[in-house]
């Protein structure tokens, strides 16, 4: 017999809400949830594909260890015996940073993947992290860092009541946002319209996203600061700035008054290639609309200058009043968010704390940039990383000059990855592990809900069963962190006692604690839930904003709460925030921190650069995220196609047809690709998709075996990064192409 269970998807960042059919253990089915709370029945191609994704066939089922030179099936207890065996004597021989750790983007789709890092890293001690967010968001990060002292301190646009939308490097009808958790992106862009708002896209393609809206501004690639620094200039020039209540929280205004003085319209059309009086007018405009948030993502991030944009981004929303404000930007609250702190100075934000033994790159966050990991493994001497714990990531293709980083892993002493499928990095594994698909796993979205343009919570226990011979992802990470950490053996539900404990200890000595004072080991015993996770869970709820206090809130949130709400609990609309979610030593948004007014004479460098031949940029696909993607075969076809787009002008110059081939290069290498000649993208310009380049030998992923296309981060050499994130230059970056045959 059929029957049906809810699960959030975690295929995007839009975290919508399924309803699956099940026949026996088996997805056969998902639709959209009409009664979630946040989704209201929305889903896109990938969710709809949730059953295929679950039961795809090259799925690992159990562990693989490499013995004799190839991967072999084991047993889970021998996997963690030889990780014992193996990866302690490094950390005790050479120190927990000769033990790199590289988390993917899909980690955080996960709650394993939120629960369990933090500890595994605090027990190997270790500096060398690497993140996706060096390849995506770091800039956003540092930015928010800078002005407000917390890192995670991420406006996002208020889009359900918004009256007018300034948004660049995004195509949130094929990405479904980013660092914007909205379901059903286009309805709501397409409800800005309907209501009389003003849509205003920035990019250099036309995009689904740039079709959809009033506006759409064809700018060169990798030149969105400067535009945004014309922006500011224009409305302090012509004393449009407006910031309203957030004055009395902000220092520095007049600083960046003069710091943006020489970016007038005249001065960075040429290098934008948009004309000064339209740079005018688009500034007028978002002065002039009652409410207006600006939105920049990852074709602004992953630039040259991807920190001052994302910095601008934000100085745009403070200085027109927009920032902190209903149908401006605000600053979301979710409910496993720590508790409010009282409005005060903080710690704030520091850069550079240490740097990469290699090239000296600063960290940023606590991590280093993603590019420098093959060097910190290849390059011999003291402090070299020797061993590799991957988490959902597949860096080989994300990252920049991926053959190389290939034969950086080659050479490990050892290397262990958490996931589901042999690809282009985990192939060269001594033990893998693989979680179980999604539906046999519990879902709350602890990152995303932080970003999420309405407050709301929801959580879906396993819709089928653990299968047999299989391990609970959040076990798989207990195991693994008792293993690295001289504990192998322990039972796993240790790792969430001593999370639980951590916790606790530090909420009864925090004096705006709703426990504080009272007793760690009789909180501890009101926790419920049949897991460790689920305990967990229950906690950060009974100690977040919203929830009980452990009986200080009568009708606050709890698990037991929550479980009796399955399409989860709305907690309202975003609210104003300030000063209350400031942590600067100041206590005050500081507008001109001392990192950016250093970095602003390179971009004012930048007025005068033109780039000489092509310039690169990559592009989202609605039935793909990044590498996960191409081995389903329902996501596959349509527009999820790996080709390099070029203008009809720019092609009929070289001699390029559609459907023929084209060779491209740039200083990481070359590549031969099919051509897609097409006006969707601006002259001068070509675009290539990234997560492709199934091709190396090993990878035991059939599908996207079959259609491989080319890997784009192999143009690049890992030279390109914005100095202030250690952030990886994707975009924007010069190449040659001629025609091939």
């Amino acid at each position: 017999m059929s029957r049906t269970a809810l699960r959030i998807c975690p295929l995007c960042e839009a975290t919508c809400g399924l309803t699956l059919t099940i026949e026996g253990s088996k997805v056969t089915g998902a639709r959209g949830d009409r009664d979630d709370v946040f989704s209201r029945g929305f889903i896109c191609p990938k969710g709809a594909a949730f059953a295929e994704v679950d039961a795809d066939p090259d799925r690992l089922r159990g562990p693989l260890v490499r013995k004799d030179g190839t991967l072999q099936e084991a047993s889970w207890s021998e996997a963690f015996d030889l990780i014992a065996a193996r990866l302690r004597p490094i950390v005790e021989q050479y120190g927990g940073n000769a033990v790199g750790v590289v988390l993917g983007n899909p980690n955080v789709h996960t709650m394993a993947g939120a629960l369990y890092p933090p500890l595994l890293l605090g027990a190997l001690r270790t500096r060398s992290i690497f993140t996706a967010s060096t390849l995506d968001q770091m800039p956003k990060h540092v930015s928010s860092g800078l002005l407000f002292g917390d890192a995670f301190a991420i406006p996002v646009p208020d889009l359900d009541r918004t009256d007018h939308l300034l948004l660049l490097g995004a195509n949130p009808l094929d990405s479904n946002g980013s660092l914007c958790t909205a379901p059903d992106f286009p309805g709501k862009l397409k409800a800005l319209r309907k209501r009389g708002g003003t849509l205003v896209v920035v990019d250099p393609r036309r995009t689904r996203t740039a079709k959809l809206a009033d506006q759409h501004v064809p700018i060169r690639p990798g030149t969105d600061a400067l535009l945004l620094a014309a922006l500011a200039q224009v409305l302090f020039e012509e004393k449009l700035t407006a910031p309203g209540v957030l004055e009395q929280h902000i220092e520095g205004i007049d600083e960046v008054r003069y710091a943006v003085r020489d970016f007038t319209p005249e001065a960075v059309a040429g290098a934008c290639d948009v004309p000064a009086e339209e740079i005018r007018s688009i500034a007028r405009a978002l002065a002039a609309a009652p409410t207006a948030a600006v939105y920049g993502r990852v074709g602004s991030s992953t630039v040259e200058f991807g920190t001052l944009a994302n910095w601008l981004v934000d100085v745009l929303n403070i200085i027109t009043g927009n920032l902190d404000r209903p149908g401006g930007a605000l600053f979301p609250l979710a409910a496993t968010a720590s508790t409010p702190r009282p409005a005060g100075p903080g710690k704030g934000f520091a850069l550079g704390r240490w740097r990469s033994r290699v090239s000296g790159h600063p960290e940023a966050k606590g991590e280093l940039p993603s590019a420098a990991l093959a060097e910190e493994i290849l390059t011999p001497g003291e402090g070299r990383i020797r061993a590799v714990i991957t988490v959902a990531a597949n860096p080989v293709l994300s990252a920049p000059d991926g053959d190389r980083l290939d034969e950086a892993l080659a050479g490990l002493d050892f290397l262990i990855s958490v996931d589901p499928y042999l690809n282009e990095t985990s192939r060269h594994v001594d033990v893998v592990l693989p979680p179980p698909p999604p539906s046999q796993s519990a879902h709350h979205d602890f990152a995303f809900n932080g970003f999420a343009v309405h407050n709301q919570v929801r959580y879906t226990r396993p819709a089928v069963p653990l299968e047999d011979g299989r391990l609970d992802e959040s076990e798989i990470h207990a195991r693994l962190i008792l293993a690295v950490s001289g504990m192998h053996g322990a039972e796993p539900e240790a790792v969430d006692a001593l999370a639980v404990g951590q916790t606790l200890d530090k909420a009864v000595a925090t004096a705006h604690s709703p426990v504080h004072g009272r007793d760690p080991q009789e909180l501890a015993g009101q926790l419920t839930g049949r897991t460790g996770p689920e305990r967990r869970l229950d906690l950060m709820l009974r100690l977040g904003p919203y929830g009980d206090g452990f009986g200080a809130v009568p009708d606050g949130l709890s698990l037991e709460r929550l479980l009796a709400h399955p399409h989860g609990i709305d907690l309202g609309p975003l609210k104003p925030r300030i000063p209350q979610v400031l942590k600067t030593r100041s206590g005050r948004i500081e507008l001109l921190p001392a990192p950016i007014a250093d970095d602003l004479p390179r971009l004012r460098r930048a007025l005068d650069e033109r780039p000489a031949g092509f310039v690169l940029v990559g592009r989202r696909h609605l039935r793909s995220n990044n590498s996960w993607m191409h081995n389903i075969p329902a996501l596959g076809g349509g527009s999820n196609r790996c080709t390099l787009q070029i203008h009809p002008e720019d092609a009929g110059r070289l001699g390029l047809t559609d459907g023929g081939q084209a060779l491209v290069s740039a200083e990481g290498g070359q590549l031969e690709v099919p051509v897609e000649v097409t006006d969707a993208v601006r002259t001068g310009v070509v675009s290539l998709p990234h997560g492709w380049g199934h091709s190396r030998a090993g990878v035991r992923m059939s599908v996207a075996a079959a259609n491989p296309g080319v890997n784009v981060n192999q143009l690049l050499d890992g030279s390109r990064l914005d100095p202030l994130s250690g952030t990886s230059v994707l975009n924007g970056f010069p190449v040659e192409v001629v025609p091939l045959g």
